[in-house]
């Protein structure tokens, strides 16, 4: 049967049909193959990681460690790194890291610089962040915006750009963890402002410097429970917000507002935040030791099924939505 028979028995739009979803096919096959190749010589590579203490830089010290890596954790703490230690192999190393400060900042570059010698730094995961203060953008004094970006936007680019060579050394990774919050701005305060900075500086990074064989990857957490999604100091710093208000800014969003605004993140957080965090760690080990890493991991079912598509509509279907769901001043327009 030659191919005008063919054609002729199956149809000329079904014979469309079937070729492109052969290549739809093929083309998911090659990328879950590729998705799916990794490194060589991890034993022999090291990885700086900063926000140990706790949370998802903690966790994913200890998988890191597991896999073989020389493992160098920066912790804010002498109680956090000794408590990980404890629980990691001899091959994991720990410094006390403030990201805040550029000589605590340039004390563990030193230290790192001697620990790797000529192999470089194969992967910078620049984990370390804040969330609070977080509440209505009318209620932030500027050092509040400032407590949050010197940690989460100066803290990333600094970190990066001093390790930068050590980085190009061995043509490694470079890990930075935004947020869904990266994409849509659901909350005032620092933390979404500095999120859309880490989103910019990633890709600003990524296509400047992709010619060294460095690659440069976005980690997009969803909500998750963390101290940074813990409610207690939450509600505590929302108070300490309204407390600092004027008569006249207090008068203006009512008496009520304050409690009802709580009363909605608490039905969120309880709601969305997913304990499950190695869903975040998993992406960030991928990143590490994929030989084609993804420019951008989405982590959490929130992030896939809600914030992601979100970020996608118009500004105005995401301001209804907000609107519905956040309270009303009460002299509101």
């Amino acid at each position: 049967m030659d191919m005008e028979q063919i054609y002729e028995y199956i149809g000329e739009e079904n014979v469309t049909t079937y070729a492109v979803g052969a290549f739809v096919l093929l083309w998911a096959l090659v990328w879950l193959y590729r998705d799916s190749l990794e490194i060589n010589k991890i034993n022999e590579k090291y990885v700086f990681v900063t926000g140990c203490d706790s949370g998802f830089g903690n966790l994913l010290c200890r998988r890191l460690d597991k896999r073989g890596f020389r493992v160098l954790a920066g912790c804010l703490t002498e109680k956090g790194a000794d408590d990980l230690k404890r629980v990691t192999g001899p091959n994991l190393k720990t410094c006390i890291l403030d990201v805040t400060s550029t000589s605590s900042i340039q004390k563990a570059f030193e230290w790192t610089q001697k620990e790797v010698g000529d192999k470089g730094l194969w992967g910078i995961v620049n984990n370390a962040g804040r969330a609070l203060p977080m509440g209505p953008s009318e209620w932030m004094r500027i050092e509040d915006f400032h407590s949050t970006l010197k940690v989460n936007m100066n803290g990333v680019i600094e970190m990066t750009m001093k390790f930068l060579p050590l980085i190009k050394k061995s043509r490694g990774r470079i890990v930075n963890v935004a947020s869904v919050l990266g994409r849509v701005a659901a909350n005032g305060g620092g933390y979404c402002i500095s999120k859309f900075a880490v989103e910019s500086f990633s890709d600003c990074l990524r296509r400047d410097i992709h010619y060294f064989g460095i690659k440069v990857c976005i980690i997009e957490p969803g909500f998750f429970k963390t101290q940074v999604t813990s409610l207690e100091p939450i509600e505590r710093e929302l108070c300490r917000l309204w407390n600092q208000l004027t008569p006249e800014v207090k008068e203006s969003y009512g008496d009520k507002y304050l409690d009802n605004y709580i009363k909605i993140q608490r039905l969120i957080m309880n709601a969305i935040c997913d304990s499950d965090l190695s869903k975040v760690t998993n992406c960030m080990e991928h990143a590490l030791i994929a030989a084609h890493p993804r420019t951008r991991y989405s982590a959490g079912w929130d992030a896939k099924l809600l914030w992601i598509p979100i970020s996608y509509l118009p500004a105005c279907v995401v301001d209804i939505a907000l609107k519905l769901v956040l309270p009303r001043p009460a002299k509101s327009v």
